[in-house]
């Protein structure tokens, strides 16, 4: 089952983007970990949509119901199982598209693949409403690691062009990173942020979409975490990120940078610390060595695509009547994933790190 993701903790995603409701199954989490349910809700109206004019319309609460797992607000050890129903669909939106391919979706590609079969309707299970339940089950086990000192954060690096500061790669520390955790729109540098609003408004007016760049990075990560070959961290974190529809790319450290640098430059140099730690000079490496966490931040990047939805005439197929057509299409989109992709980047990283520190000693 391709929505299950199983490597020490299971996480297993079901539902559509207009079917009655989404959610996570998520197994083998420590029993004994206290969750606060308002701190769950805060982390999932991150992803929400806002009232500004650079998301999409449609408004949904993503209350979630949790069924079990959970008691006394303790994980039982059991599987938890959550669930968030969809109130604001507009099924009627994609009558007129059932059997066309819209261009930069899954349309015809998920079509192929389950014959046919698929719901189509807001993308079906190929919907980014699908990472409300992955920010979820992240958002949970962000609360085990946080209480353990390790914290993960992310913010907008760049749209269309304009940057935003960036995290220092040594130094990022835990009021860095929740200085701009919950910030309307997650950026470091405000008037750099006003300036990307502006853009995804013209973007909107003009029937575009943009897309960008997430930074993220994790601090106190012990060092010594994860495996070598297929098991390695960067392993596992990418095998989440790519989880989150419109994800193109990702690098840790400094990623594809490091081909033009010669060996001296790109090489982090190590050196004890007068508390007694081994550090690193630089961090080039992102804060991971053979897939094994150094005890460095870990830094990635994360490239999102522009929406592939567009209100443009655009050139398609119709691939149950296999004729070329012209496809215009309706609905409620987002001129810009970025600024909401930033809490599922970080809810992705917290599934990976945990399901690796489960193997660390003394860590449960």
């Amino acid at each position: 089952m391709s929505s299950l993701w199983n490597n020490r903790i299971s996480i297993s995603i079901f539902g559509e983007s207009h079917g009655p409701a989404i959610g996570v199954i998520i197994d083998n989490l420590p029993s004994g970990e206290y969750i606060d349910v308002e701190e769950l809700g805060r982390f999932m109206a991150r992803r929400a949509p806002k009232k500004d004019g650079t998301t999409t319309s449609r408004s949904e609460k993503d209350l979630t119901q949790i069924l079990s797992g959970v008691y006394n607000d303790r994980t039982t050890g059991t599987p938890l199982c959550a669930f968030i129903q969809n109130t604001d669909t507009h099924s009627g939106d994609y009558s007129n598209i059932s059997h066309l391919a819209r261009p930069g979706h899954a349309d015809y590609t998920g079509a192929v693949r389950y014959k046919g079969f698929n719901d189509v309707r807001g993308g079906g299970h190929f919907s980014g409403r699908l990472t409300a339940p992955l920010c979820f089950a992240g958002a949970v086990c962000g609360q085990i690691l946080e209480r353990r000192g390790i914290y993960t954060g992310a913010h907008v690096k760049e749209i269309h062009g304009i940057k935003d500061a960036e995290f220092d790669h040594v130094k990022v520390s835990r009021q860095d990173i929740l200085d701009v955790r919950y910030k309307d729109f997650p950026v470091i540098n405000d008037k750099k942020g006003k300036l990307m609003k502006e853009d995804i408004q013209k973007a909107r007016m003009g029937c575009e979409s943009l897309g960008g760049i997430i930074e993220c990075v994790s601090i106190n990560v012990p060092a010594g975490i994860g495996s070598p070959i297929f098991d390695g961290l960067e392993n596992s974190i990418a095998q989440l990120i790519f989880g989150i529809p419109a994800v193109k790319g990702l690098e840790f450290g400094a990623g594809f940078k490091t081909a033009k640098m010669v060996g001296s430059q790109n090489n982090d140099d190590f050196y004890v610390d007068d508390h007694g730690y081994v550090m690193t000079k630089t961090n080039n490496h992102g804060g991971i060595l053979g897939g094994i966490s150094s005890g460095m931040p870990i830094t990635m990047n994360v490239a999102i695509k522009p929406t592939p939805s567009i209100a443009q005439p655009q050139e398609t197929v119709d691939y149950h009547d296999m004729t070329n057509e012209v496809l215009s299409i309706k609905g409620r989109h987002d001129p810009c994933i970025v600024p909401r992709a930033v809490p599922c980047v970080e809810a992705a990283v917290n599934i990976a790190l945990l399901a690796h520190l489960l193997d660390y000693p003394n860590f449960c």
